[in-house]
């Protein structure tokens, strides 16, 4: 049996692992100058929603996986709550590497990072972006994308309205992921 189409998407997986090697060996900024691992980002290459935060911390930073430290977790479960699989989004952050006691980025680290990002957006071309914190903010816009800004989960764990707002945000989020689902 023939699958046309397997040697364009091979070279689609192998184009997206030469990506996430240069974001491995990136040195455009400073901050790798502190980081044990990049933190590229995963999921599903062909993810309907992208979900997009402001730098790994320390948890992702020891194990190169992004979103897996407390404020990761709390995303998680109320992913989870709402019936949102957390394998089935692709979950990155505007820059790649862990900046120093988790400051936000630099503007000129957030530019350093941006083509990686771009190339990310491109690739996995997701119907929904989630902007995780205000940070992600900077995510450039492309059109036929619909993009969701949602409180960081750190912030929503910190303080009680925010955690209001934010588990309501997950729920309006659930609803536009229902929409496109079917």
């Amino acid at each position: 049996m023939c699958d046309c189409h397997y040697p364009t998407t091979r070279r689609f997986i192998l184009a997206f692992e030469d990506l996430d090697f240069q974001i491995y060996c990136c040195k455009k900024c400073r901050l790798w100058q502190g980081a044990k691992h990049a933190v590229p980002g995963e999921g599903p290459l062909n993810a309907k929603v992208m979900l997009i935060g402001q730098n790994p911390g320390a948890d992702e930073d020891e194990t190169g996986r992004p979103f897996i430290g407390r404020a990761g977790k709390f995303l998680t479960k109320a992913l989870s709550e709402n019936g949102i699989k957390r394998e089935d989004l692709f979950i990155t952050n505007i820059v790649k590497h862990v900046s120093p006691q988790n400051r936000k980025p630099y503007p000129d680290e957030v530019a350093a990072c941006m083509p990686y990002l771009q190339a990310q957006i491109n690739f996995i071309k997701p119907e929904i972006i989630v902007l995780l914190g205000a940070s992600a903010k900077e995510t450039p816009r492309l059109e036929g994308i619909d993009y969701v800004q949602v409180i960081h989960p750190s912030a929503a764990m910190r303080f009680n309205k925010m955690g209001e707002k934010f588990r309501e945000q997950i729920t309006e989020l659930s609803k536009q992921i229902s929409k496109i689902n079917k």
